[in-house]
């Protein structure tokens, strides 16, 4: 018995390596291409390593950018936009997790079809309620669409039926109105859950491309990601694939860090969150 759970745990290990590997590809790719010389196209030679070591795309990349505004840009997007859905998804959650109401889960049986349905469907619904509102090429319009998830309420709403409802009649009889027994019973014990959540949410619309190239024309608005298009059309011919990829690095960087930084809270929060 030994012998074979060795064995199926070295064939475990070595998977997990291999999936490693598969996923790591991209990113070593990346890095190799950015640091080729460019007077030399990946089409001619070895597509991996050229004849030297060189930063010369990344100071062009920087210089055809305002990489500055786009980070600025891209933080106040994501960090504005995972605000109000930190407020929505919690005041969602409780009152699908403890409130008692008609049609409770026929409303939740819309917001799980809304986690099947793909987000470019509805970018024309949402550009023309932009269009209405008057806030096309703003700041605002960048976000409104993503200040509801239904993932961050459905993982919230099993986070906070797993507290004890027994704190929240003792909070009751301490005095405690709805928001301080949000606060203090829900909110306190749902912290790895809120973590996974900010996770996957700052990831996620890091990464967002589509809607922000559709809604805003200004560079002082635009993000790292459609600033990054801008990476594209260095030359008639196209681009440089060097200036490319070391711009991708640029933009992917902050995620990278985060990653490496807090890999074992990410880890941990989406294992105590019930995540599988």
């Amino acid at each position: 018995m030994n012998g074979s759970g060795n064995m199926l745990r070295r064939v475990a290990q070595a998977t997990r390596v291999g999936i490693a590997i598969v996923f790591l590809i991209p990113l070593v790719f990346t890095i190799l291409v950015s640091l080729r010389p460019e007077t030399e196209p990946v089409t001619n030679g070895n597509i991996f390593f050229g004849s030297e070591v060189t930063l010369a795309n990344f100071e062009r990349a920087l210089v055809i950018a305002p990489w500055g505004l786009h980070y600025l840009n891209s933080i106040i997007f994501v960090g504005g936009t995972l605000i109000v859905q930190l407020v929505t998804v919690t005041g969602a959650a409780y009152a699908f997790a403890r409130m008692r109401f008609v049609g409770r889960n026929l409303l939740l049986m819309v917001i799980l079809l809304q986690l099947m349905i793909p987000s470019g469907v509805l970018l024309v619904q949402n550009f023309r309620m932009i269009q209405t509102l008057g806030l096309f090429d703003t700041r605002v319009a960048l976000m409104i669409p993503y200040w509801g998830s239904a993932f961050g309420v459905l993982l919230l709403r099993q986070t906070f039926r797993e507290v004890p409802f027994e704190l929240e009649e003792a909070a009751r009889i301490d005095g405690a109105n709805l928001l301080q027994v949000i606060r203090h019973v829900y909110v306190s014990n749902a912290i790895p859950a809120y973590l996974a959540f900010a996770l996957v949410s700052i990831s996620t619309h890091w990464n967002e491309f589509l809607w922000p190239f559709i809604i805003t024309r200004s560079a002082e608005i635009r993000p790292l990601t459609v600033g990054l298009n801008k990476l594209i059309k260095t030359t008639d011919q196209g681009a440089f694939y060097g200036q490319l990829m070391a711009g991708t690095l640029i933009v992917i960087a902050p995620l990278v860090l985060l990653f490496l930084v807090f890999q074992r809270q990410f880890v941990e929060s989406f294992a105590r969150s019930g995540i599988r």
